[in-house]
């Protein structure tokens, strides 16, 4: 069942429209990443879902029903400026979020421990926000996020500042979320971070979603292309029917296939690679989430009237 659907937003600040029909939807137990450059329209998208900004038109759902006040005291939203109180001790800020959406006082401090202790600051809970590193201040965040028990996460730039291990705990967080069938959408400009974590991905330009899908379904392309390693150059493809070559350096050469390629061009590369030299590697080539977010983001940018004076204008706004 499709649990957040975003249909059709419009946003426009001044001369600048910052949301085009925006429209992709978040499904129960599904983590969605966010990704596009500053500017895109990732923040103000989310900001709309959470009510903190009122769209031109379009609607957001949960579940087919527009989002109302009560349901929105259901997300747990991490914003990218944080806003935590930096002279509020950690628990008690928590505990403090907690009631705020609804938890009585026992229930909001037996949540404040649990996720004190899943996010590794227990020990800080006596602590100002202020005398956390950053590192410790993002866990503080994502736990105010959380200590409510959303039923849905919306998270903006979660791993910004984290280390290594931080990384790791808050994606064990973030899976385990989405095991638990919430739906999870979440932003970042880590995008080897985004296709390791995420079930879906959604890459915005100039205020619209302009490709979304999984990793696998994303990475796909018209027509295929094979890495061969082991011949000391290329010449051995160079008159092989159905495919041209890419690139070649040293004993690796890149060849793609041609609207003319058989179905079993495939076999007829290594066959004709193995003819020339062994071949030590012989494997399809897709292109990584970082090739495709370039791909995308640059593709006919003289097409979006205005994307470049709205990306530096709307940065401030989204």
């Amino acid at each position: 069942m499709t649990a957040l659907e975003i249909d059709a937003l419009d946003k426009t600040y001044g001369t600048v429209r910052a949301l085009r029909d925006m429209t992709f939807d978040v499904r129960a137990g599904e983590i969605f990443g966010f990704v596009g450059s500053n500017g895109a329209g990732k923040s103000t998208t989310m900001r709309i879902v959470l009510g903190v900004l009122a769209q031109d038109s379009g609607d957001v759902r949960w579940d087919g029903r527009p989002i109302d006040a009560d349901t929105r005291r259901r997300i747990g939203y991490m914003p990218e400026e944080r806003g935590l109180y930096p002279r509020m001790k950690v628990a008690d800020q928590l505990v403090y979020l907690a009631r705020l959406h609804g938890l009585d006082a026992r229930a909001a401090h037996a949540s404040m421990e649990r996720w004190t202790e899943t996010l590794g600051i227990a020990e800080r809970r006596g602590d100002e926000v202020l005398k956390l590193s950053l590192g410790n201040q993002q866990r503080v965040q994502l736990a105010a996020a959380l200590v409510h028990e959303p039923d849905i996460l919306v998270l903006d730039e979660p791993f910004s500042g984290l280390d290594p291990v931080a990384v790791d705990v808050m994606s064990a967080v973030l899976r385990d979320q989405a095991a638990a069938g919430r739906p999870v959408v979440f932003s970042s400009h880590q995008l080897e971070l985004v296709e390791r974590l995420s079930d879906r991905v959604g890459i915005v330009r100039a205020g619209s979603m302009v490709a979304v899908g999984g990793i696998e379904e994303l990475r796909r392309t018209e027509h295929r292309r094979w890495s061969v390693q082991g011949p000391p150059d290329a010449s051995w493809a160079a008159d092989l029917a159905g495919v041209r070559v890419v690139s070649s350096a040293g004993s690796t050469t890149v060849v793609e296939e041609d609207a003319t390629a058989a179905a079993d061009v495939d076999q007829a590369v290594l066959h004709a690679a193995l003819a020339a030299a062994p071949v030590r590697e012989f494997a399809l080539v897709r292109p990584s989430l970082s090739e495709l977010y370039r791909d995308v983001v640059t593709a006919d940018l003289g097409a979006d009237t205005g994307s470049a004076a709205e990306a530096t204008t709307a940065r401030g706004a989204a």
